[in-house]
């Protein structure tokens, strides 16, 4: 690309030395949630949430389990105001769930902020200004000493303010814009506003680590961390948290590493809303713990209905390839997929295994309210026989032979190209049946009876466009005989013939399918299908299908009507 020369590698803060920041190999526990759908995730909506909407909004994200919420901004705006207090006089904050608010340093701010919380049991007032060079330099235009100084006198009116309002509140402090942040910096205006705050057992302070802008490879994120984590004064008494942002796609990976490398809280979004291109995705990061045998503490466990609610009160849509939470996450169209999918659901099955371990599929979409038919296994121009099978069984309790298998997921796919679209579980039946089961023309079998001497013999009538065809044939047992027949009536030889039976339902009237292959005289094989009340009749019905298709010279062009 043109221009490239116009950035810089290292605009970012490295700590000044190296650092092993992977304290761990995997993530163990789940870090505390906080979730910032109402801030951060409501001002980068081209339309914000109404307080209605809001409302439900938090209500449904305590549903979730998140035990910290940030509510917004309650000096920024009269909306922001009355949500707040909507939330208290209400009374519907639960008793385990903390409600968050930001507040700039700024004493009118804070005034307001405060009476915003009047009568508030419990919450986390959130402090924050600019630290990066590039602020100081560009925006403040103010030395260190001076930046500092906006953070700490901050501190002092937070603790006053604090002191004179009923309730129970902690501090969080985040120098914005850390990442582009000295660490040497960031760690001094840290400790100084730790200094006024003074975090204890009974009080522990929130340190918020924002990626504000992600300017970095993950790794040195995590190093920020772990510098911070190591060199922090009260460390035992500060709750250290993330707010990654998704400028270049790694918020997901800055979070996890930054708790790898001593992070113990993470301020997050559903599905990622948030400015530019997003905050850090908490359904994300809960998943990813789950898929490693973590409890992530939030209840995922109706994907669908967090999608519709995340789409019904932002007005954002799901990206259908989002992680687990898209329609596609989980759809194979790919014939390989599809066949190692269907195999491995068996073998879990069959197996019963402690742990999940099927292939493509993470974890078992059943968990997060997805089901395997219609979400996993999906048929387009690219599915294979396996993927058309095993839509055949769950959906429809056929259990085909191998090479019919193979020739009906040839005629399947060609429908789909053909046709340039998914196939529905219901098309694919439609298909089959239309193509195999108890074809009738050329040739019907009107009637048949069977009587036992030496030999088991058929007599057969069977109609061949109008015209009536009767004859005997004599086999080892009662298909034996009927095929003898049938090839006697009709003039033709095949050869191989190949039979599977079983039952589509429980009971005496449950009906039961047979599939039927023949190979006439040139090597070529047609099957047929016949489905009846009465096992022979099903039998039956599925040889002279699979007659028929040879009489007719093969397949036939199908379309499956939209």
């Amino acid at each position: 690309m043109k221009n490239h020369q116009k950035y810089r590698r290292g605009y970012f803060m490295p700590p000044v030395n190296a650092y092993r920041w992977a304290r761990e190999e995997y993530i163990t526990r789940a870090p505390a949630w906080c979730s910032v759908d109402l801030r951060d995730g409501n001002q980068a909506l081209v339309v914000p949430m109404s307080l209605a909407e809001k409302l439900e909004f938090f209500s449904f994200l305590v549903r979730l389990g998140f035990k910290e919420i940030e509510v917004g901004f309650p000096a920024s705006s009269d909306t922001e105001y009355a949500f707040l207090r909507a939330l208290i006089e209400r009374d519907l904050i639960p008793a385990d769930v903390t409600v968050q608010v930001l507040t700039q340093s700024r004493e009118h701010i804070i005034d307001k902020t405060f009476a915003a919380l009047r009568g508030v049991k419990k919450a986390v007032v959130h402090l924050y200004n600019s630290t990066s060079l590039a602020q100081r330099e560009q925006v403040f235009q103010k030395p260190r000493a001076e930046i500092t100084e906006i953070a700490v006198s901050g501190a002092r009116l937070l603790a006053e303010y604090a002191r004179q309002t009923p309730g129970e509140f902690r501090f969080e402090y985040s120098p914005e814009s850390f990442t582009g942040t000295e660490m040497e910096y960031a760690l001094e205006i840290c400790n100084a506003v730790l200094d006024i705050w003074r975090p204890a057992a009974d009080s522990p302070v929130i340190i918020n680590l924002p990626v504000t802008v992600s300017m970095s490879l993950p790794h040195v994120y995590a190093s920020q961390i772990e510098f911070m984590s190591d060199n922090m004064k009260y460390r035992p008494h500060v709750v250290l948290s993330q707010h990654p942002h998704n400028d270049r796609g790694c918020a997901v990976a800055d979070t996890e590493l930054g708790l790898l490398a001593g992070a113990q809280r993470v301020e997050g979004t559903l599905f990622g809303n948030g400015e530019r291109t997003g905050n850090v995705d908490i359904v994300t990061l809960a998943l990813n713990m789950y898929a490693h045998g973590v409890d992530p503490l939030l209840d995922l466990e109706n994907m669908p209905e967090v999608v519709a609610m995340y789409e019904k009160l932002t007005g954002m849509r799901v990206y259908e390839r989002q992680p687990y939470g898209g329609k596609l996450v989980f759809a194979a169209f790919s014939g390989s997929h599809q066949d190692a999918i269907a195999k491995g659901m068996k073998w879990h099955e069959e197996h019963l295994t402690e742990h999940w371990a099927v292939p493509y599929l993470p974890i078992d979409p059943q968990d997060i309210g997805r089901e395997y038919e219609g979400d996993v296994i999906r048929i387009n121009s690219q599915s294979g026989k396996g993927g058309v099978a095993y839509v055949l069984e769950q959906q429809f309790g056929l259990e085909l032979p191998a090479k019919l298998r193979e020739e009906l997921g040839y005629l399947v796919k060609g429908v789909s190209d053909r046709e340039r679209r998914e196939l529905l579980p219901q098309d694919v039946y439609d298909i089959f049946r239309a193509e195999y089961i108890n074809l009738e023309e050329p040739v019907r079998a009107a009637d048949y009876q069977f009587q036992r001497n030496d030999h088991m013999r058929a007599r057969l009538e069977l109609e061949r466009q109008g015209e009536k065809l009767a004859g005997e044939g004599s086999g080892n047992g009662r298909f034996d005989a009927i095929s003898n027949a049938v090839q006697s009536l009709l003039g033709i030889r095949y050869t191989d013939l190949t039979y599977k039976e079983h039952a589509l339902g429980e009971g005496s009237t449950a009906q039961a399918i047979a599939y039927v292959s023949v190979r006439d005289e040139d090597g070529r094989t047609y099957w047929g299908a016949g489905v009846h009340t009465d096992i022979m009749a099903a039998s039956v019905n599925a040889l002279i299908s699979a007659v028929n298709r040879k009489l007719r010279e093969g397949t036939r062009e199908l379309r499956v009507e939209n």
